[in-house]
């Protein structure tokens, strides 16, 4: 990570508001994209993958736009401002929540007295999020909370079953459970995540 961050320098950054100078490519500049395509990319294309439910094309447009929003925010990539590879996640989640909101608003107005009622939309953009959201929260969490939180909640097993398969007692298998959905509770809001 180091590599990455060592090599960005303030000049480089984006003119502010107003400045009529258009920002290109120097060579500095190409280093850092080469940089962080070879550090970065494999992972936020896979993550990318799983935004936009498979769609090769559309996640090969969000990896690109997240690099280009990384090029001309470099400040965004200081170590001290946290990991890189989460804030490229992140800036990819939001580039395809924004995608998503940008297809599905309507175009037109409808005038009727009577409206039939909305169909239910099912928000699979969001669902793809959470899902990677709650994988990245359990991959965070010790090796035994994890495995009694997959046993219990996504395994659907009962508490005898969970510990059965564990090899540990029920009690044990309670307890952890307790302690694990407390864990699990801590490191999604440090992600961010509320609710």
């Amino acid at each position: 990570m180091l590599g990455v961050t060592a090599r960005i320098n303030p000049r480089n950054a984006e003119p502010a508001r107003g400045e009529s100078e258009e920002r290109t490519i120097s060579d500095h500049d190409a280093d850092l994209l080469r940089a962080l395509h070879d550090e970065h990319a494999d992972a936020l294309y896979a993550h990318a993958l799983r935004l936009v439910n498979g769609d090769r094309q559309r996640a090969e447009d969000l990896v690109q736009e997240t690099l280009l929003r990384a090029w001309r925010h470099p400040e965004s990539l200081d170590p001290r401002r946290g990991s890189v590879r989460a804030w490229l996640f992140t800036t990819a989640r939001n580039l395809a929540i924004d995608a998503w909101r940008r297809r599905s608003t309507r175009v037109g107005e409808i005038y009727t007295d009577e409206l039939p009622e909305p169909p239910e939309v099912v928000d699979e953009t969001e669902r793809a999020v959470e899902a990677w959201t709650v994988a990245e929260a359990l991959n965070r969490l010790s090796p035994s909370h994890r495995d009694v939180l997959v046993e219990c909640f996504y395994q659907g097993r009962s508490v005898s079953e969970a510990a059965s398969r564990l090899g540990v007692p029920p009690g044990t298998v309670k307890s952890r459970t307790h302690y694990a959905l407390r864990s699990l509770r801590l490191v999604l809001a440090e992600m961010g995540v509320t609710g």
